[in-house]
Parts: structure tokens; C-alpha cells; sequence
């Protein structure tokens, strides 16, 4: 049974560890951009947009959809990034063990 008691508390220490980098992955910025640059997005660890930037020569008033194509693109992109960066991040934490099928943890 002391063996249960060590488990318990190293289930304590690792949930301690997420939420702090839960809170760490909140806080970070991640960008991406698409059409050579042409749109820019920059989200939140959490995939809230901070920010999007269009250059004015890919803004054409007939071809509205292209715009659009790019922007959504660039928004999958920085969401990319951050489930990279959560990924790499809960690595550390498990030390490299994989999780079940299915099980994320929320960010």
C-alpha cells in the first residue's frame, strides 16, 4: 500500500504541473500567416484570435472568397501551432507516455 500513497501523490504533483501550464499555454501567442503573407493571425494558447492582418493587394472586392480561403487558412494554421506547442508541452509532463485514445486535456 505505500506504494499507492507515492502513486497518489505523483498524480498530485503532475495535475499541479498541468494546470500550471495550462495557465503558461493561456498566456502564449501563436501566429501563422498564409498567401505568401498576405494574411497574418496571431491566437492564443487558448485559440482566441488576438489579431488578423490582410495586406491591401490581396483585398479584391470580386474574388471575396479567395480572402476568405486565405484567412481561414491562416487561423488553422496558428491553431496548428498551438496543438504542436500542447503536445510537445504534455510530453514533458508524461514523460513521453502516450495517453489513452480519446484523452485530451482542455486547454
Amino acid at each position: 500500500m505505500r506504494n499507492l500513497g507515492g502513486m497518489m501523490k505523483k498524480v498530485q504533483e503532475m495535475q499541479s504541473q498541468m494546470e500550471a501550464m495550462q495557465v503558461e499555454m493561456s498566456t502564449r501567442q501563436f501566429s501563422a500567416t498564409s498567401g505568401g503573407g498576405a494574411v497574418s493571425v496571431t491566437i492564443t494558447g487558448k485559440g482566441r484570435i488576438i489579431s488578423v492582418s490582410i495586406t491591401e493587394d490581396i483585398v479584391n472586392p470580386k474574388d471575396i472568397e479567395t480572402l476568405e480561403d486565405l484567412i481561414q487558412l491562416a487561423v488553422n494554421n496558428a491553431k496548428d501551432e498551438v496543438d504542436k506547442a500542447l503536445s510537445l508541452e504534455m510530453n514533458k509532463l508524461t514523460g513521453g507516455l502516450p495517453l489513452p485514445p480519446g484523452i485530451k486535456f482542455p486547454i
